[in-house]
């Protein structure tokens, strides 16, 4: 089935460019975010470094994404579907973004842990990063709270670790946050392709 072209060429050259902008720096993030975990998990303080310097990159993108999305709107004046998909496109990259503010925060906290000698307590942190990346937020919300609930026991045991264990908890908020924001990217999608908005419906428990 071919897809149907805008009766304006030119609009559609301005929404390729949006799109290609989008994937590029959801790209990034991406990447940004697999680079904070790794210097946090394998104590490397220069993927950490990469991961902050990604961030201009991809604020750069979003401010371009914007000022393209905006201009967009104005000259060409989209309806329906074509509407969707550039609104889409400018809320996808403001929370790409926040997505890769918190990795940033992440790339920061894993740099002052790894001053210090390692704790075993980081890998209460692999699954929820790995819950986040997966966009399962509910279950990213109950594994926060019952690692944040066994780091305070811990600060509790070992006070010198009291710092150690803050940066993890922290660490752990943000990957909530990532969460969160990829479950916004996953309801800008579906109202993208089907002019439906998600945003407040209740959640269905599946068994």
């Amino acid at each position: 089935m071919i897809t149907p072209k805008h009766i304006l060429g030119t609009f559609d050259e301005a929404l390729a460019s949006l799109r290609n902008n989008v994937l590029m720096m959801s790209s990034l993030t991406e990447r940004s975010l697999e680079r904070a975990m790794k210097g946090l998990f394998n104590r490397d303080d220069d993927l950490c470094a990469h991961a902050i310097a990604d961030d201009e990159e991809i604020d750069q993108l979003e401010i371009q994404i914007d000022k393209d999305g905006v201009a967009i709107l104005l000259r060409f004046q989209p309806v329906a579907s074509d509407l969707r998909r550039v609104v889409s496109a400018m809320k996808l990259s403001s929370n790409l973004e926040r997505m890769a503010d918190q990795a940033t925060t992440i790339a920061r906290r894993a740099r002052k842990l790894n001053q210090h000698p390692p704790l075993a307590e980081v890998e209460l942190i692999r699954p929820m990063y790995e819950q986040a990346v997966s966009m399962f937020n509910q279950k990213l919300d109950d594994l926060n709270r019952a690692a944040s609930r066994k780091l305070i026991e811990r600060m509790a045991q070992d006070p010198e670790q009291l710092r150690g264990y803050l940066n993890l908890i922290f660490i752990g908020r943000c990957l909530e946050r990532v969460g969160d924001h990829a479950t916004n990217i996953a309801e800008d999608a579906v109202y993208a392709a089907a002019a439906e908005d998600i945003r407040h419906q209740p959640v269905v428990a599946t068994t």
